[in-house]
């Protein structure tokens, strides 16, 4: 009889030692895995960061001992938020900015930007900037003057953007500052004059004359407003952005930010079309860290259609005889890509309009050949025409859309389009069926950084107020399914990325939040309410 308790005793022993150690076990959970076959668990245990295994709450607890043991309780898991395009360090210099989205007059632009000279003891000749204000919002549709900068800050350079960021309304101190006269003219953008002197309006490659002459924050001031913009970021789920268009200065800030240990987001880079990233990225081949990911080049077609920088194959509707215009002529466009064709990177570019879009598709086409898999992007594919969609599943070429621009345009879009048009524009659906799959993204600072909004509009096609009824053009909602994989594997799978993030499972980064509502179940309006509970970033809980 003792040799039997020995035994038994000595079994239970073994049989506990069986268990492997992981970091954190989390049950009790609804997780969408976001795997092949869309699975969903109760349970998954994290070690080095590393997701070890989902499944169910009893094998998990069975099979793993952690110290850091995290009962849900109920709440839904879902991996990291990716977004597929926005401006991290744009979004992060913006935090010092005037903030002018949502007004709703030129004159109410105004007020905040005195309100923001008070409150930020702003010098008599300190430069002012700020972001977001869109003529479209307003009673009066037409661009605004510097007048009334003149008017209130005439010793203060002033630089603010519209929500786009394709054009900008500047006063008469950084006009001088820049030396920008009337009559002086820019390939690809515009300087606006009326009855022979400026507004102040400068579109597209025009901004830069000012834009660029602008002083920058300094170090401890940029390190303080990266960890605000990380920390903002998190609040909503995300945990990787695709950062579209940075210098080599600005991409080696960021690196080193991230080696540093203050830096805990994971960026995906597309760098600016300039030749010093050119000459030197491109014999380096790709750069990969552990947070940081110098993927690609992005290119810019167009400018944008509610600054009817777009370029269109006929008129502006509301402008008629105006098509918008290329940013480059086509000899630039050729030379970039075929240098990139023949490095590791990967080629995106912005196209809006038309025939901004066809100008791109069709020179990818002439260096893809059909079965490649460069995964060359195009962001945003607002305006296709029906007869080059094709080009897309043809080509393998990825479409990168942020759905939120649709219903912050449905408002004035037919205007400059008309109803033809206008029903192939933001055809997100039409879009996914040529490849199966697409990245989904916001575009932020332009739109707002919210994962949850973005997957609202996809689905629902309606803003915050339930408009239009019927949803806008609703034949071109996404599924729920295929939204959150837009915003997540697929994303990654944008980018190269999907074997190590964008679904939770085995031997992927445990990238992952923990948020209180079921955008798989909830009510419509539920999806604008949803709360971010706790982000993890491989393994590290940052919010």
């Amino acid at each position: 009889m003792r040799i039997f308790f020995i035994v038994i005793a000595t079994s239970l022993f073994m049989s506990c030692n069986h268990t492997t150690t992981a970091d954190m076990i989390i049950y009790g959970a609804k997780i969408y895995t976001v795997d092949s076959s869309y699975s969903v668990a109760e349970a998954m245990a994290v070690k080095d960061g590393k997701i070890l295994e989902t499944g169910s709450t009893d094998h998990i607890r069975e099979t793993y001992t952690a110290t850091d043991m995290i009962n849900a309780e109920g709440k839904i898991i879902y991996p990291g938020f990716i977004d597929g395009h926005a401006h991290f360090y744009s979004y992060a210099l913006s935090l010092q900015k005037v903030n002018l989205t949502g007004t709703r007059s030129w004159e109410e632009c105004i007020s905040r930007i005195q309100q923001f000279t008070t409150e930020k003891h702003i010098a008599k000749d300190e430069w002012i900037t700020g972001y977001g204000w869109d003529q479209n919002d307003w009673d009066s549709k037409a661009f605004p003057s510097k007048t009334l900068l003149d008017q209130y800050f005439p010793g203060n350079p002033i630089f603010l953007s519209r929500i786009d960021g394709h054009a900008a309304i500047v006063n008469q101190a950084a006009l001088d500052k820049a030396g920008i006269k009337a009559g002086d003219a820019i390939a690809g953008g515009i300087i606006e004059t009326k009855a022979g002197r400026l507004t102040g309006i400068l579109v597209d490659n025009a901004m830069g004359r000012a834009g660029d002459i602008i002083p920058g924050p300094g170090n401890s001031t940029l390190r303080k407003l990266f960890d605000e913009a990380q920390q903002k970021c998190f609040a909503v789920g995300l945990t990787s952005v695709t950062d579209c268009g940075l210098t080599k200065q600005e991409t080696d800030k960021l690196d080193s930010l991230q080696k540093e240990g203050l830096l805990k987001m994971k960026l995906t880079v597309l760098l600016a079309d300039n030749a010093e990233n050119y000459a030197w990225y491109l014999p380096k081949g790709i750069y990969k860290t552990d947070r940081m990911h110098i993927a690609g080049f992005k290119l810019f077609a167009d400018g944008a259609l509610g600054s009817r920088g777009a370029c269109l194959l006929k008129p502006y509707r509301d402008k008629p005889g105006w098509n918008g215009f290329l940013l480059n002529d086509i000899d630039h466009y050729t030379t970039a890509l075929s240098k990139i064709a023949g490095s590791p990177f990967q080629a995106c570019a912005h196209a809006i309009g038309d025939s901004g879009n066809r100008v791109i598709l069709q020179q990818f086409a002439a260096l893809l050949p059909p079965d490649n898999d460069r995964r060359w992007r195009i962001e945003h594919a607002q305006v296709v025409d029906p007869a080059d969609i094709a080009l897309f599943g043809r080509f393998n070429i990825i479409p990168s859309v942020q759905p939120t621009h649709a219903t912050s345009d449905m408002y004035w879009a037919e205007d400059r389009l008309g109803a033809d048009r206008i029903r192939t524009a933001y055809a997100y659906k039409d879009l996914l069926r040529q490849n199966g799959w697409m990245a989904l993204g916001t575009d932020f600072p332009v739109e707002d950084i919210s994962p949850f909004k973005t997957f609202y509009a996809a689905v629902v096609r309606k803003d915050a107020a339930g408009y239009p009824p019927g949803g806008f053009q609703i034949e071109n909602a996404l599924t729920r399914e295929e939204a959150l994989r837009g915003m997540t594997i697929w994303t990654a799978k944008s980018s190269f990325e999907e074997a190590e993030k964008g679904s939770i499972e085995k031997g992927k980064n445990a990238d992952f939040i923990i948020a209180d509502t079921d955008l798989m179940q909830c009510e419509p309006a539920a999806m604008l309410k949803a709360k971010v509970l706790a982000t993890y970033v491989s393994g590290e809980k940052v919010y």
